[in-house]
C-alpha cells in the first residue's frame, strides 16, 4: 500500500512541506481543490522533490475543458518527468453550474466524454493521431503545430477519477487509470457498490485489476492527548455530516441503515446549521467511516479493514516524533 500526504496552498510553504513529506518517507503528496487552485502547489513540488508522485486528488474537472485539462496535466508531467497524475472530481451541479458558470450534463456521460477527449488530444501530441473528437459535451478538430507542445518524452499523465455513485465508478474502471473512493463510503457500500462497479467497468474495456490503483483514505480519528482526539472527532462528525446533507449520497448512509438521516441533515444544511448537523453523527457512525483510536493502533486498524483493495492511502498521522510517524508510514506500506 502506498502512503500519500496532503499538500498545502501556501505556495511559500510548499518547498519546506515538500521535503518533509519525502524525509519522512511518503510515497506521493497530493492537493484538493478547495479554496486554492490545486495545480500551483504541484509545480513547486516537482521543483523541490526527488521522487515524491505527484497528484490533484482532486481537480474539479467540469470547471474545465478537456484541452485546458489536456495542457496543464501535460506540462505538470513534463516538469515532473512523469511524477504526476490528473485526479479529476465532478463536483456537484450546483457548483458547477452557479459557482464556476459552466455547463452541467449527465455527470457520468460528461465525464467519460472528456476523459476519452483528453486521451485524443494526448494521443494527437505524442503518437501524431488525428484529432478528431466529436461528442455529446465535447468537440475537439483543430490543432496545428504551433499549440503542439514539443516536450513530449514523459507523454500523457496517468487519469484518476474520483466516484461515489455506480455510474461513476464504472466510467472510472472503463476509461481511468484508476478510483479515488470517496472518504464517505463504508465498507458495506465499497464492498457491494463500489468494488462490482469497478469490475463492470474493467470488464467493458477488457482490462484487468492489476492494471487499476484503487485510492482510498478513511476517516481517522486519532489524537496525542485528549483534546487533540476530541478536536479530530469533532473535525470527522462535521465532515461526515457535511457529506451526508447531499442528496446523491444516501445510498452511502443506507448502507448503514441510517439512510433517514439524509433528509434531516440536507434540511439543516439549508438552515446553514452547520456546526449542530456534526451532532447527529454518533461514534458508531464514525466507527463505519473509518478508524478510531491511538496514533499508534491507527495503522493496523486501516491494514486490517482496507488491505484487501486499497493501493494507496493518505490521512493525517499526529506522532509524537519523526520516528513514530515513519512508523506508522512503513507499517501500511508493509501491508
Amino acid at each position: 500500500m502506498k502512503v500519500d500526504a496532503g499538500l498545502g496552498h501556501q505556495l511559500d510553504k510548499v518547498p519546506s512541506q515538500v521535503r518533509a513529506i519525502e524525509q519522512a518517507g511518503y510515497d506521493g503528496a497530493r492537493t484538493a481543490e478547495m479554496n486554492h487552485d490545486p495545480f500551483l502547489p504541484l509545480l513547486l513540488a516537482a521543483e523541490h522533490s526527488d521522487s515524491l508522485e505527484l497528484a490533484t486528488s482532486i481537480a474539479v474537472a467540469f470547471a474545465r475543458s478537456p484541452m485546458n485539462l489536456a495542457n496543464i496535466g501535460h506540462d505538470l508531467n513534463a516538469y515532473s518527468k512523469g511524477r504526476f497524475t490528473l485526479g479529476l472530481g465532478s463536483q456537484i451541479r450546483p457548483h458547477i453550474t452557479k459557482r464556476f458558470s459552466m455547463q452541467w450534463g449527465a455527470p457520468a456521460a460528461q465525464m467519460r466524454e472528456l476523459i476519452l477527449a483528453m486521451r485524443a488530444i494526448w494521443a494527437n501530441w505524442y503518437e501524431g493521431a488525428a484529432l478528431e473528437f466529436v461528442g455529446e459535451y465535447y468537440t475537439h478538430t483543430l490543432m496545428t503545430p504551433a499549440f503542439s507542445p514539443e516536450n513530449i518524452e514523459f507523454g500523457a499523465p496517468r487519469v484518476i477519477l474520483a466516484a461515489v455513485g455506480p455510474k461513476m465508478t464504472e466510467v472510472a474502471g472503463e476509461v481511468a487509470d484508476g478510483l479515488i473512493i470517496h472518504p464517505f463510503s463504508t465498507l458495506a457500500y465499497i464492498e457491494n457498490v463500489t468494488l462490482p462497479a469497478i469490475e463492470r467497468g474493467l470488464a467493458k474495456a477488457g482490462r484487468d485489476r492489476e492494471s487499476f490503483e484503487i485510492s482510498y483514505s478513511a476517516f481517522v480519528v486519532t489524537g496525542r492527548d485528549e483534546a487533540e482526539f476530541a478536536a479530530s472527532k469533532k473535525a470527522a462528525r462535521e465532515r461526515i455530516a457535511f457529506y451526508g446533507s447531499t442528496p446523491a449520497y444516501k445510498g452511502v448512509l443506507e448502507s448503514i441503515g441510517v439512510g433517514e438521516l439524509q433528509g434531516e441533515l440536507n434540511a439543516m444544511s439549508k438552515q446553514g446549521r452547520w456546526q449542530e448537523m456534526g451532532a447527529l453523527i454518533s461514534d458508531d457512525i464514525i466507527n463505519e467511516f473509518g478508524v478510531m483510536g491511538e496514533p499508534a493502533s491507527i495503522a493496523g486498524e486501516m491494514l486490517s479493514r482496507y488491505a484487501g483493495f486499497t493501493d494507496r492511502t493518505s490521512a493525517s498521522f499526529p506522532g509524537n516524533d519523526d520516528a513514530e510517524l515513519k512508523a506508522i508510514i512503513q507499517t501500511l506500506r508493509a501491508g
